[in-house]
């Protein structure tokens, strides 16, 4: 009954029996194993594009890294406030920039608009030796909201950015959500609607700790090997993490988790929203629910076992409620017939 995150589950059963088998016999070290340098070839395939990719064993690194190729140590990164790379990333980004600053942006349900990026562009004072400058724009998809930039947002994105000569960078921690539910092409999404680098998230989705940076724009890549290996992030046993990324790919399993899991947080949301008391905050475009409910209701709750985080602060009566792949039925029909009991208890004392 733990909702708290996508994190909190295990690993694809397709994923641990591909890890299973490349157990057996021997590969070359360092990347130089051949389903390591398959990836390119794979993700190509998927991009429908010829791509440079880097496996990575966290959504961390792959942000920071990319980030890092893309900004100077003076440079501003664009990006929503709320976006994992500004409040959960423990300055990561900042570091392997050498200090980039990140300038944040405000904008509904986790969306940063191409009109405040316009603004804060036009107001960073290039060429001015006193300001950082701009340097790259960031966006989450999906959202920390748990909603889904449309190809056209993003292509509105990108041509405010490239108007400056800025790269856009897309943090896909949740990609295949955002795919799942916009039921688009990952190319039509990505490169072909303007973003140069994407973090391509796994883990979340059935991975045991593999991400991979996807170059587009290669010209990008140019030092990326050499910033992967002194983050520690080059293992010298890559190939347990690129037959991950493999395995995920192949088959669509990606896709099919990622559909599964949105279907139980549609499911989840529904019932919710039909209960006294209950308002949602957010579209419910991915796997991702915040709901603000009765103080006592949350309090009842985790006093019944279900975990899942308060949203904002521990005083919050927003929580946010994530499914996973694996996610059953019968754990959404538990913590909905807990609700409506609590919900209709609260009622019940706040009318007496």
């Amino acid at each position: 009954m733990n909702f708290c995150s996508d994190n909190v589950v295990g690993a694809s059963p397709e994923i641990m029996a591909a890890l299973v088998e490349c157990n057996y016999g021997v590969a070359m070290p360092y990347g130089n194993d051949d389903r390591s340098l398959y990836l390119n070839n794979l993700f190509s395939e998927l991009f429908e594009t010829e791509v440079l990719v880097f496996p990575v064993a966290t959504g961390t690194a792959a942000n920071a890294l990319a980030l890092s190729v893309m900004s100077t140590p003076y440079g501003a990164i664009y990006c929503h406030h709320e976006s994992h790379i500004n409040c959960d990333e423990c300055g990561a980004p900042e570091f392997f920039t050498g200090g980039a600053k990140l300038i944040t942006l405000q904008g509904e349900h986790g969306k940063i608009n191409t009109k405040d990026l316009a603004d804060a562009i036009a107001r960073a004072g290039i060429g001015i030796v006193h300001h950082v400058q701009p340097a790259a724009v960031s966006l989450s998809q999906a959202t920390e909201a748990g909603t889904t930039y449309s190809i056209q947002e993003v292509a509105q994105i990108a041509k405010v950015a490239h108007s400056h000569e800025l790269p856009l960078h897309m943090d896909g921690a949740r990609f295949a959500n955002a795919v799942a539910t916009l039921e688009c092409t990952p190319a039509d999404i990505t490169w072909r609607a303007g973003v140069d680098v994407l973090s391509f998230g796994a883990t979340k989705n059935g991975a045991l700790a593999a991400e991979a940076v996807v170059f587009f724009n290669r010209k990008l890549a140019h030092t990326f090997s050499y910033r992967r290996k002194r983050s520690g992030h080059l293992f010298s046993k890559m190939q347990f993490l690129s037959v991950q990324l493999e395995a995920y790919v192949k088959n669509k399993l990606w896709l099919k988790n990622a559909t599964h899991a949105n279907q139980m947080a549609k499911n989840l949301a529904e019932k919710l929203t039909q209960l006294p008391r209950i308002t949602l905050c957010h579209p419910v475009e991915i796997n991702e629910i915040f709901v603000q409910m009765p103080e006592q209701v949350i309090i009842n709750l985790l006093a019944d076992g279900f975990q899942f985080y308060r949203w904002y602060d521990e005083d919050s009566t927003t929580v946010r409620l994530v499914t996973a792949f694996n996610t059953e039925e019968k754990d959404i029909a538990a913590l909905v017939d807990a609700v409506r009991k609590y919900c209709s208890q609260d009622l019940s004392l706040t009318v007496g």
